[in-house]
């Protein structure tokens, strides 16, 4: 049988194709990577690849897809790597590579719409979102739900497992089939609640004082225990100058009164009472530094 004609080796033709672009790289030469920003989201998107043929609404109508802002609602700015504008896509029929874009450049959005999502903030703060809720009582009415087919199961498991071992939990559980030696936690103290008691004793409300840090002078206003505050005693001063943290109130409960920024509450050892009048910046200035 005769041997299969080769054609000979063009060595020309073999670099040409060795070194030549692949269709991945021949179709990335029309096509831009541009970040995309947005006027009311904290946000951005990078690297979104466009095609520089697409006209000004396609783009639109993508940007609009990772942004929510609709393409009617939408101004769109082309900004270079230092943030300077470069152009305003504001010509729906034209190509976007009319305007001669760079990888890394930035498309900025800007929403029009006063009304729209992203202006209200509920793309960025989902707490803003209306959620569902369920009372544990609703709940348990319902008939066929996870709690009423696993609780049963649950707690006969638990019960066992305590018949064993009275100081069985599941982290002691998980922490033996892994074959990991399992140091119970150190029960938590219960905070005093008298914390302070014995300085506090010594402190009078009316009392002129002054507050560490920062050696702040003001007047004594309250001393005791405090709702909403760690457990132990408090004293509340109402300060001379504006460099407190309240107006006397803690978690919206009225303990004193005093100006917005002049309240402070602060533990008994950070108080010293005394002869502390009001500081008078202009106390030591002689006659020949008046004018």
């Amino acid at each position: 049988m005769a041997a299969a004609y080769q054609q000979p080796l063009d060595l020309g033709s073999l670099r040409e194709y060795v070194t030549g672009q692949s269709r991945m790289q021949q179709a990335a030469d029309s096509t831009v990577l541009l970040c995309i920003a947005h006027n009311h989201l904290k946000a951005r998107f990078p690297e979104i690849r466009l095609d520089l043929h697409m006209t000004v609404d396609t783009v639109k109508s993508k940007v609009h897809t990772h942004t929510g802002t609709s393409p009617d609602s939408m101004v769109l700015q082309l900004k270079d790597e230092g943030g300077r504008l470069v152009a305003v896509l504001d010509d729906g029929g034209r190509k976007l590579g009319y305007f001669n874009p760079r990888n890394g450049w930035t498309l900025q959005v800007i929403d029009t719409d006063g009304s729209s999502l992203s202006a209200q903030g509920w793309l960025d703060d989902v707490s803003k979102v209306q959620k569902y809720v369920i009372s544990d009582s609703d709940y348990d009415k319902r008939e066929n739900t996870y709690r009423r087919a696993q609780g049963p199961l649950l707690l006969k498991f638990k019960a066992a497992k305590m018949a064993q071992d009275p100081t069985w939990t599941l982290e002691k559980e998980l922490a033996l089939k892994a074959g990991r030696e399992y140091t119970a936690p150190e029960a938590k103290a219960a905070p005093e609640d008298d914390f302070g008691e014995s300085e506090a004793a010594a402190i009078d409300v009316g009392r002129r004082c002054c507050v560490d840090p920062g050696e702040r002078r003001g007047e004594v206003k309250f001393v005791g225990r405090v709702e909403g505050l760690a457990a132990g005693y408090w004293v509340g001063v109402a300060l001379d100058e504006p460099c407190g943290k309240n107006d006397g109130s803690v978690k919206g409960r009225r303990v004193f009164e005093c100006a917005p920024g002049h309240g402070v509450f602060a533990r008994p050892d950070k108080i010293v009472v005394g002869d502390f009048p009001p500081v008078d910046d202009f106390s030591d200035l002689g006659s020949d530094d008046e004018i």
